[in-house]
C-alpha cells in the first residue's frame, strides 16, 4: 500500500489527508503544534471555561465548499446559523446589518436598498456559480459562466474608484466596504472586491455559520474520519527541513503534501532552480495582530441590533475602513484602525460560564509588526459599546510578529497565504493549470498559498489530492470518495 504524508494538520492538510486515504493511501499528518487544526484551533487563552478561537472564528464559505458538502461536515458536528450575518456600527447609534433575509438588510438600507439587492441578489441567488468560479484555479471555463461574469463586473463596480459612487448612504456604503477588507489590501482592489462580494454573497445565501463549541470542532471531525480509514495524526512533529525527512519512496507511488508555506517546498533536495526562483518571488501581505477577551457579560453595544450579529466589522464609514486598509499598505497603522470581531458567545453558550462572555478580534497591521493591539481594538469597541472597557476580565493578544512562531505558515502575521491580490490570484504560487503539482515527483503544495487561496474550505487540500490521484492513474471525483 503506497503512503502518503501530510505537512500540516489545518483544514486543507485534513481534507487533503482525508481524500487520500479514502483513495486507499495509507496516511499519517504531521503537525507542528502541540494541538491540531491550524487556523481551526480553539484554547481556552485567558481564563478557565473561556474558549476562544485560535484563527479563524466564522466560516461563510465552510458549508458551500464542494469539499466539506461531499464530506458531510453540515452533519457530523452542530452548525449556529445566525440570523445576522454581519453587522457594521457607526458613530451616534446608528447601525448597518447583513441579515441572512437580502430584503430584510434592504429594507433597513432605505434609498440604498434597490442598489444593494441589485449586486448581490443575482450573486446570493447562483451562489453555487459564484462558489465555482471562486473556488477553483482561475485558468479554467466557468460551469456557470453567466454568473461568473456578473461576478466579474460587481468586481468592477466594487474593486475601482466607481465604488464610491455605488450607494448614497453611509449605512450601505460602511456594510460593503467592511466586508470587502477581511482581503487586507489597499482598497478599493479587484481582488478585494471580489473576496467580499464572495462573502456577502454567502452572508444572503447560507449565512455565515460558526461551530458550536469552536472551530475546534472542524478538525477534530476531519480527523474522527481520517482515523476511521486508517491514517494517523502526530502533533509536536515540527518538520522543516525536507532533505531530512522520510517520507517514503516517490517510485512506488508515495506521496508528499505540504500544508505549509511554500517555503519548505524550498528545502527539498531535488528543487529545480527556476521553481525554486518562482518561489522565492511568491509575496506575503500585512499581517494580523489579534486580541482575545474574556468579558464579564456581554458587550454593550450602543445600537442593540448589533448584538443579535456574531460578526462585527468596526471601522466606521467607508472612507474610514478605506483609509485604514491603505494605511496598512504603507507601512503604518491608523489611528482608528479596522476591526473584524466575533461575538460567539451571543449564541453559543459553551463559550464562556454563565452571564459571561467572549470577544474575538484583530486588526491588520504592517509584516511583522510587534504591536500590541489590545488598546487599539479596545479603544474601537469603546467608540460603539461605551462601557467595554469595563466588562474585560482578563486578554490575550498576539502581535503579528508572534504569529510564525505558532503557525509557521503565517510568514510575518500574514494569515491569508500570501498577498492576495489579482496578480497573485492568477500566479499562486506559480502560473499554471495545476499549481499544487511541484517539479518534484510525488510532492504537492496544499495550503492557502495554492488556488482557491484564503478561507477555511479545504479546496485546496482536495485539489493537490485529486492532483496527486491523477498523476497516479486514479481519478477520483468528490461522489467517487464520498458518496
Amino acid at each position: 500500500m503506497a503512503q502518503a504524508t501530510i505537512i500540516g494538520s489545518g483544514p486543507n492538510g485534513l481534507a487533503a489527508a482525508v481524500t487520500l486515504a479514502r483513495a486507499g493511501y495509507r496516511v499519517r499528518v504531521l503537525e507542528g503544534a502541540d494541538t491540531i487544526g491550524g487556523g481551526v484551533r480553539t484554547h481556552e487563552s485567558t481564563l478557565p471555561g473561556f474558549r476562544h478561537d485560535v484563527c479563524s472564528a466564522v466560516h461563510p464559505a465552510a458549508l458551500a465548499s464542494p469539499f466539506f458538502q461531499a464530506f458531510g461536515l453540515d452533519r457530523r458536528i452542530e452548525w449556529i446559523r445566525p440570523e445576522a450575518s454581519y453587522a457594521h456600527p457607526l458613530d451616534d447609534g446608528r447601525a448597518a446589518i447583513a441579515w441572512r433575509d437580502i430584503e430584510r438588510t434592504a429594507a433597513a438600507l432605505g434609498v440604498d436598498g434597490s442598489a444593494w439587492t441589485s449586486r448581490l441578489r443575482p450573486l446570493s441567488t447562483h451562489i453555487d456559480g459564484v462558489v465555482d468560479f471562486t473556488g477553483n484555479q482561475l485558468l479554467r471555463l466557468p460551469r456557470d459562466p453567466v454568473t461568473a461574469a456578473r461576478f466579474a463586473i460587481r468586481m468592477l463596480d466594487q474593486g475601482t474608484p466607481l465604488a464610491a459612487r455605488a450607494f448614497r448612504t453611509e449605512e450601505a456604503a460602511a456594510l460593503l466596504s467592511g466586508v470587502v477588507a477581511h482581503a487586507n489590501s489597499a482598497l478599493p482592489s479587484l481582488a478585494g472586491a471580489a473576496a467580499g462580494l464572495l462573502l456577502a454573497a454567502l452572508g444572503h445565501a447560507g449565512g455565515w455559520p460558526y461551530p458550536r463549541g469552536g472551530a475546534q470542532r472542524i478538525a477534530d471531525a476531519m480527523v474522527a474520519d481520517l482515523e476511521q480509514h486508517g491514517g494517523t495524526v502526530e502533533a509536536g512533529a515540527p518538520v522543516s527541513d525536507l532533505g531530512a525527512l522520510d517520507w517514503g519512496d516517490p517510485r512506488r507511488g508515495d506521496l508528499l503534501l505540504l500544508n505549509t508555506s511554500p517555503r519548505l517546498a524550498l528545502t527539498h533536495p531535488d528543487v529545480p532552480a527556476g521553481y525554486a526562483r518562482a518561489l522565492r518571488s511568491y509575496r506575503y501581505g500585512p499581517g494580523a495582530a489579534k486580541v482575545d477577551f474574556a468579558l464579564d457579560g456581554p458587550v454593550p453595544w450602543t445600537n442593540r441590533e448589533v448584538a443579535h450579529a456574531p460578526t462585527l466589522h468596526l471601522g466606521g464609514t467607508r472612507d474610514e475602513v478605506w483609509a485604514s486598509e491603505n494605511a496598512v499598505a504603507a507601512g503604518r497603522v491608523s489611528a482608528r484602525p479596522y476591526v473584524l470581531a466575533v461575538q460567539p458567545s451571543i449564541l453559543d453558550d459553551s463559550r464562556a460560564p454563565a452571564g459571561k462572555a467572549v470577544l474575538w478580534a484583530y486588526i491588520h497591521v504592517p509584516p511583522g509588526s510587534d504591536l500590541d493591539p489590545t488598546e487599539s481594538i479596545t479603544a474601537q469597541v469603546e467608540r460603539f459599546a461605551p462601557g467595554f472597557r469595563d466588562l474585560i476580565l482578563a486578554h490575550h493578544a498576539v502581535p503579528a510578529s508572534s504569529r510564525e512562531a505558532v503557525n509557521p505558515t503565517e510568514i510575518g502575521g500574514d494569515i491569508s497565504g500570501g498577498v492576495f491580490d489579482m496578480r497573485q490570484a492568477l500566479r499562486r504560487p506559480i502560473l499554471s493549470p495545476t499549481p499544487w503539482r511541484t517539479p518534484m515527483h510525488g510532492v504537492y503544495l496544499a495550503s492557502a498559498a495554492t488556488p482557491p487561496g484564503p478561507s477555511v474550505n479545504g479546496m485546496a487540500g482536495w485539489h493537490a489530492a485529486r492532483t496527486a490521484l491523477r498523476d497516479a492513474g486514479e481519478p477520483a471525483t468528490l461522489a467517487d470518495l464520498f458518496d
